[in-house]
């Protein structure tokens, strides 16, 4: 080589930030298609199971609607406030210091997103799917190791790449909502009854009650879940003080009102009963009704692309969480660089990938992921509370958006989340204990990599 050609010295991976490309309404398609997967056309049998009476199912899909939504005004605060990639972890991070925001970005990694991709993988491979095509055991964990690494790829190539898809798959999912609301209501006059709105009614109120439309509650706040991983994007938003919180907001409306409709829809055609018996068959026993087994192939085959845009979500969203982690020195600094071609956190997607290609061919998710509910909202809760502790501890910070209802709004989910986290530590004693160690077991990760960090800084100190 001539000695006087220059040297190009070499890219320092963590150091490339990642670009702002998402629009408002990749935003608003995010929060969509995170929330819906498979709930909404699977699941209300379980909360019609829970409140036998139509007014009670239709006000508990409505209260939980509402609830997710104070949680989304406050989320838009903060989101809109500190628009960096990492959401949650961020806003623990600054309200309660590094170790809670870590323990977050632990279990979120080891359990809560990489389960959920596990969970949708294995339900699109072994529960959907084999509707269509038979298929053997091997051949059904094969599809969904298939599954998470095709999105895993699509992320890995472009945010481009991974938005589309996500914009893509929500258009299938809400266009499944809309055959079924437009066939229901135009197309089976002859099928419906208006009298499946209010009989059986709720009888009087007791304590029994208002348990079971607390269980009823729980359920639909899962069904509701989603909302908040947008945030972890927030870097990557083109003008994220105006189009994060409006985008969370938007779609989080949304939701609620296509939930509703559904279930008006479901309402309509089969009394409460009915759905309550269809164990997670719902949707399609509806289509089956008015339209045979073209419609509830349709949406069956529809459920798939739904189950793929909720996993996208996951792939798309949380990567961000732990490269967010890896920045500030707190995780694997391999995780903290961005792929200087296709400019994506590379290495956290492919983490996260091979994470949960390993729980769902062992099947453990099943159980990591039940341990983890009483947790999860815990943090929920705390993220929520935190737009409280910031406004005390940080009046300076620029507040683009603040919280509709504020304090009540934020108070309010933050007693939703409560009782979900002790309805699950009540309902479920040892699995919340052993959710519970999972989280504590990241104390002394963190120990580890706070001495590392502190080790880093020393001699500059």
């Amino acid at each position: 080589m001539d000695q006087n050609t220059p040297v190009c010295a070499p890219v320092d991976k963590t150091k490339i930030a990642l670009p702002r490309i998402l629009s408002l309404w990749d935003v608003v398609m995010i929060v969509v298609g995170g929330v819906i997967g498979s709930g909404i056309f699977l699941s209300p049998s379980e909360i019609a199971a829970a409140v036998p009476s139509p007014l009670l199912m239709l006000a508990v899909w409505i209260v939980g609607g509402m609830f997710s939504f104070f949680g989304a005004v406050a989320f838009a605060e903060l989101g809109a406030a500190m628009p960096e990639a990492g959401g949650i972890y961020i806003y623990l991070r600054e309200a309660y210091g590094p170790l809670l925001s870590f323990l977050f970005g632990w279990t979120l990694f080891l359990v809560i997103d990489s389960g959920s991709i596990a969970t949708l993988a294995v339900a699109f491979s072994h529960n959907i799917l084999p509707r269509f095509v038979g298929m053997s055991p091997l051949a059904m964990k094969i599809v969904a190791a298939a599954f998470v690494v095709f999105l895993g790829a699509v992320n890995y190539v472009g945010l481009r790449w991974g938005s589309k898809l996500q914009n893509w798959t929500t258009y299938l999912k809400t266009g499944a909502i809309g055959i079924i609301v437009v066939g229901v209501f135009f197309f089976a006059k002859s099928h419906g009854n208006v009298r499946n709105f209010v009989e059986p009614s709720p009888g009087p109120f007791n304590f029994g009650l208002l348990g079971a439309f607390g269980v009823g509650l729980v359920a639909s706040l899962w069904a509701y879940k989603g909302w908040e991983a947008a945030t972890y994007s927030a870097g990557e938003v083109k003008n994220p003080k105006r189009d994060l919180p409006l985008g969370i907001l938007i779609g989080t409306v949304a939701v609620i009102v296509l939930y509703v409709l559904a279930n008006l829809a479901y309402l309509y055609v089969m009394p409460v009963g009915q759905i309550a018996a269809s164990e997670g068959r719902v949707a399609l026993d509806a289509m089956q009704t008015i339209g045979g087994p073209f419609l509830a192939s349709l949406i069956t085959f529809l459920i798939l692309f739904s189950m793929l845009g909720a996993a996208n979500q996951n792939m798309l969203c949380s990567p961000r969480v732990y490269f967010a982690m890896a920045r500030d020195g707190m995780f694997f600094r391999k995780i903290a660089e961005c792929h200087p071609k296709f400019l994506t956190p590379h290495v956290a997607i492919m983490a996260i990938t091979f994470w949960s290609i390993v729980l769902t061919l062992t099947g453990t998710f099943k159980q990591l992921f039940t341990y983890v509910i009483f947790g999860e909202w815990i943090f929920f809760g705390l993220t929520v509370f935190a737009v409280i502790v910031l406004r005390k501890k940080r009046p300076d910070l620029e507040r683009p958006y603040k919280t509709w209802g504020y304090p009540v709004t934020p108070i309010l989910f933050v007693l939703a989340a409560v009782y979900v986290a002790v309805g699950s530590l009540l309902g479920s004693f040892k699995n919340a204990m052993f959710g519970l160690l999972i989280i504590c077991l990241g104390i002394p990760a963190y120990l580890y990599w706070k001495a590392k960090l502190d080790k880093a800084a020393g001699p500059a100190a």
